[in-house]
This record gives structure tokens, C-alpha cells and sequence, in this order.
């Protein structure tokens, strides 16, 4: 039973992790090129930043997942936060090799390792312990990247999931069809 439960938990983290990708992507598709630099106050982050920051710290953390200590010697980290990325392409590249070097390692991952122990700045967690602490940390970057982007565009927003003033009408859609397994980020 709990190699099942071990492997829906990697499969559904996974799929929230693609999920929280899209979003992101969506977003920034949205968002006119010198928006993405844009920083809203003085000692605050853009868009580029953001995403040169989740870069860094995913290749870190999952470069050797098991092995290595997930804050890497050769990470510079309080260089994340230097505006360098400055076009739309730098920016995306960025972000598919990080999420790259997360999901190539998740989907290398086999459920009976989630208990094995790992270190983030020497202190140890189970790799389970270790996944979930990211996918709160990359969502929090994801929902600053929405808020931004949203913020830029203005009224010209495309909604990312339930529109202002539709839940009505998506609900009963939903109630409308019979009930599923089909889980939200499918």
C-alpha cells in the first residue's frame, strides 16, 4: 500500500509542478517584453528576476537530488537578484532549464526514495519532506509572477482561471457533468 500511495503522491507532485510551469508561462505570455523588467517599487523584484532566482535555486536543489546537499558551493545565490536576463528569450530560457533539471529528476525518482534523507544547507529532510518544501517555494515565485504580470497588463488581462464574476457559470458547468477523477491541473 505504501509504494501506491509513494507513487500517486510523485505522480499528482508532478503534475502540480507542471501545473504551477503554465501558470507562469501564461502569465508571462501576457505580459509585453519591457513588462518583464518592470519592478513595481524601489528593492523589489521584476518578473526576470524572479524567474533568474526559481533558475538558480532549481538547479541547485535538483542537481544530484540524493547525493549532494541541495544549496550547491557553486550557487551565487545573492546573484539571482542582479537584473542580467534582458530579453523575453534569456528570461524563457531560464526558466525551461530549470524546470527541466526538476521534472528530469522527479521523473527519475522512484517512489521507495521519498523516505531516503537529504540536506538543504546541511540540515536533513526526506526527500518527500524536500519536494513539498519547493513546490511551496516555486508556487509562492509563480503567484508573484501572476500578481506582476496581472498588474502590467491591466485591463487587457485574460483571466488564468475563474474570471471575475463567472463562478456561477463555471460551476454549474461543472455540476452539470458527471463526477471524475480528473484532477484540476489536467
Amino acid at each position: 500500500m505504501e509504494a501506491s500511495i509513494n507513487s500517486n503522491f510523485l505522480s499528482n507532485t508532478i503534475g502540480l509542478f507542471k501545473y504551477y510551469k503554465q501558470l507562469g508561462e501564461r502569465a508571462m505570455a501576457q505580459t509585453p517584453e519591457e513588462g518583464l523588467f518592470q519592478v513595481p517599487y524601489p528593492d523589489q523584484n521584476s518578473i526576470a528576476i524572479i524567474v533568474k532566482h526559481m533558475h538558480g535555486n532549481m538547479l541547485s536543489r535538483w542537481t544530484n537530488f540524493l547525493t549532494e546537499d541541495g544549496e550547491k558551493p557553486w550557487r551565487e545565490r545573492e546573484e539571482e537578484f542582479n537584473p542580467t536576463l534582458n530579453v523575453r528569450e534569456n528570461i524563457m530560457q531560464a526558466w525551461e532549464e530549470g524546470w527541466a533539471c526538476l521534472l528530469n529528476t522527479l521523473n527519475e525518482l522512484h517512489p521507495d526514495q521519498l523516505e531516503n534523507i537529504i540536506y538543504i544547507r546541511n540540515e536533513g529532510h526526506t526527500a518527500l519532506e524536500a519536494i513539498q518544501r519547493q513546490l511551496g517555494h516555486y508556487s509562492y515565485h509563480v503567484g508573484q509572477i501572476v500578481f506582476l504580470a496581472k498588474s502590467i497588463v491591466g485591463p487587457n488581462w485574460s483571466s488564468l482561471s475563474i474570471a471575475k464574476g463567472a463562478s456561477s457559470s463555471f460551476n454549474e458547468e461543472k455540476f452539470n457533468k458527471s463526477k471524475s477523477r480528473k484532477r484540476f491541473y489536467e
